[in-house]
C-alpha cells in the first residue's frame, strides 16, 4: 500500500469511529454494556462466517470467469485475496472507485495477462451490477408494501442509486452489443468534457478510455460465447449477494431480535446497498449509518441496541473487510513454490 492509501485507511477509520461516537453520546454506557454482555455470540460468528462465505463465493465467481482450459491450476488463495484487496481499495476511495485498479493488480501479481485480466474484471462487474439491479426489482415485486412503509422518506435516495446501477449496466451492455456507436458517443462527449485540460493530456485520457472499451469489447465476445459460464457467474453472484445481505439478520438474532422477518430484513439490506452508491464518501460512510438507523429502528426498542446493531453490522461488512484486505496485500500468493511443485511432481512421474 501506498502512503497516500495508508492515509486514506486511517482517515476512514478515525471518520467511522467519529460517527459511531456522535450516535452514542447521549446513550448511558451501563446501558451499551449490559446490551453487549447479552449478546449471543453463536449468532454473532455466524454473522462473521456469512461474510467469510460471501467472499469466498465472489472468489468462486472470478475464477469460473477468468479459468481456461490451457490454464495452469491457480490456488485457492490467488482467487480469495482478490475480493479482499477489492474490499480494502472500495472502503477507502469515493464511489469504490480503487476496487477495480487494485483487482487487477492483485491478478497481474498472479501471473495473469493485464488486459485478459481487466476484461474479465469488467464482466465480473456487469454480472455484480446486474444481480443488484435484478435483486431490488424482485424486492419491490415480493414486498412493495413493506418498501413503501419504510421507505417513503429515503425514496429520493433510493431511486438515485437506482439511476447509478442502470445507467452504468446500460453503458457496460451498449459496448457488448452496440460497439462502434458506443466508442463515437464516448468521444463525442469526453472531448467537450476535457476541453479544458491540456492536449497530450486530453488525448491520453481519450486514448486510455478507447482502450479500455476495446478491451471489454474483446472479453465479452468470448464470454457470449460461453453462456454457460456467465449463468454460473450470475447464479454465484447472487448467493454472494444473499450471504451478504444475511449479515444484518444475523446480527439482529445475536441482539436477541427475534421478532423479525427474514424478507423485510433482506429487503431492507438491498435498499442499503441502493443508498449507499449515491454516497460519493468512501464506503457510503455517513450514508450507511443513517440508512441504517433509520430503516431498523423499529426493530430493536432501545436506542443501546440499535446503535450496537449499527456498529456490529458495519464492523462486519466495512471494517473486517478492511483489515482482511490489508493481509491479502501483504500475504501475496506463492507462484514460485507451485512451479517447483509442479517441476518436481513431473521429474517424480518421469522416474
Amino acid at each position: 500500500m501506498s502512503r497516500k492509501n495508508i492515509f486514506a485507511l486511517f482517515v476512514m477509520l478515525g471518520l467511522s469511529a467519529g460517527i459511531f461516537w456522535w450516535e452514542a453520546r447521549k446513550i448511558n454506557f451501563e446501558s451499551m454494556l449490559s446490551t453487549f454482555k447479552s449478546l449471543n455470540f453463536f449468532w454473532l460468528g455466524v454473522a462473521f462466517l456469512s461474510i467469510l462465505l460471501s467472499y469466498a463465493v465472489e472468489a468462486w465467481v472470478l475464477h469460473t470467469l477468468l479459468k481456461k482450459k490451457e490454464d495452469r491450476r491457480f490456488n485457492w488463495w490467488e482467487m480469495y485475496r482478490i475480493p479482499l484487496i477489492q474490499a480494502l481499495f472500495n472502503a477507502i476511495t469515493p464511489f469504490s472507485s480503487g476496487g477495480q485498479p487494485a483487482q487487477l493488480v492483485g491478478l497481474m501479481q498472479s501471473k495473469i495477462d493485464g488486459g485478459r485480466a481487466s476484461s474479465v474484471l469488467l464482466m465480473k462487474f456487469v454480472i455484480y451490477q446486474g444481480m443488484v439491479l435484478i435483486n431490488f426489482v424482485v424486492a419491490m415485486i415480493v414486498s412493495f408494501e413493506n418498501v413503501a412503509k419504510h421507505f417513503s422518506g429515503l425514496s429520493l435516495m433510493i431511486l438515485f442509486g437506482l439511476v447509478i446501477h442502470v445507467v452504468t449496466i446500460s453503458f457496460l451492455l451498449m459496448i457488448m452489443y452496440y460497439y462502434s456507436f458506443t466508442k463515437k458517443m464516448v468521444q463525442a462527449v469526453l472531448k467537450p468534457i476535457l476541453f479544458f485540460l491540456k492536449e497530450e493530456k486530453r488525448e491520453q485520457i481519450l486514448q486510455s478510455s478507447l482502450r479500455g472499451i476495446d478491451s471489454f469489447y474483446k472479453e465479452s465476445l468470448v464470454l457470449k460465447q460461453e453462456k454457460q459460464k456467465v449463468i454460473k457467474a450470475a447464479i454465484l453472484t447472487f448467493l454472494q449477494l444473499l450471504l451478504y445481505y444475511l449479515v444484518v439478520y444475523f446480527v439482529l438474532l445475536s441482539l436477541n431480535v427475534h421478532h423479525i422477518n427474514l424478507l423485510d430484513v433482506v429487503v431492507m439490506q438491498i435498499m442499503i446497498v441502493m443508498i449507499t452508491s449515491i454516497f460519493p464518501v468512501p464506503g457510503g460512510t455517513g450514508g450507511a449509518e443513517v440508512s441504517f438507523k433509520a430503516l431498523f429502528s423499529g426493530f430493536i426498542p432501545s436506542a443501546s441496541g440499535l446503535i450496537l446493531a449499527m456498529f456490529l453490522w458495519r464492523f462486519i461488512t466495512y471494517f473486517f473487510g478492511m483489515f482482511l484486505g490489508v493481509i491479502g496485500i501483504l500475504k501475496k500468493p506463492k507462484l514460485k513454490k507451485i512451479k517447483h511443485d509442479a517441476k518436481a511432481k513431473l521429474w517424480s512421474e518421469n522416474k
